[in-house]
């Protein structure tokens, strides 16, 4: 999924104009994307919010440019542990966020049922990454989104995506509300698949800015 940043009206406009479409998306050695439509889908709510305050973990490679405090890339954190982060996208440069991944939930091939995912899907399960968004910075992060969390298989390599545009209910990628400041959270979610059901979806991984612009183009993990 994408990290991105637009305000209410435009995000609203598009949910409505293609609610229920869904992306696969392929592991880096062969991206690929499958549109695919729903029997049938209805627009959900907004997620509630909940506090991440867990300390992150510390060790990995040298730090990138920002506060002190950022997470290093390549850091590896806990489950419930929040990694403080950079958001430098559009109209939020500058603004900080705590990221953590509160959960790693499996689903059931039969969530994939009624999408019209074709033989891509056969085999797959689906997990749900769970994870909180704190605004730690000064900024006003009104309507924007951080996305760019993605599922590790158990031998760290990096699961299937599903990206959805619009609403599934199982798991919603939430964009934070009006007046999202200091000190506020709000609750997102994003979806891996796993090859089959002897292998599992054991981590996640943040890999959007600054660490995919780095060489080393490692992220932030939980397990």
């Amino acid at each position: 999924m994408s990290t991105t940043s637009m305000r209410n009206t435009t995000l609203g406009a598009v949910g409505l104009a293609v609610v229920g479409s869904l992306v696969l998306t392929g592991c880096k050695s062969g991206d690929e994307e499958l549109p695919a439509q729903p029997a049938a889908s209805s627009p959900g709510g907004t997620s509630p919010t909940a506090d991440a305050s867990a300390s992150p973990s510390t060790g990995g490679s040298a730090a990138p440019a920002g506060a002190p405090g950022t997470a290093k890339p390549g850091q590896a954190f806990k489950i419930g542990e929040a990694a403080e982060i950079p958001y430098d996208y559009g109209d939020f440069k500058g603004s900080r966020v705590a990221l953590t991944v509160t959960a790693i939930e499996q689903g059931t091939p039969a969530d994939l049922e009624g999408l019209k995912l074709g033989d891509k899907a056969n085999g797959k399960v689906p997990y749900y990454i769970r994870y909180t968004v704190k605004n730690i910075g000064t900024t006003d992060m009104s309507y924007a989104s951080v996305g760019h969390v993605r599922g590790l298989l158990g031998d760290g390599t990096e699961a299937q995506s599903l990206a959805v545009i619009g609403k599934f209910e199982k798991c919603k990628e939430e964009s934070m509300p009006k007046g999202f400041a200091n000190g506020q959270t709000q609750t997102s979610c994003a979806i891996a698949l796993a090859p089959s059901a002897q292998v599992k979806v054991a981590g996640a991984e943040y890999w959007g800015n600054p660490y995919n612009a780095m060489s080393n183009s490692k992220g932030i993990s939980w397990k």
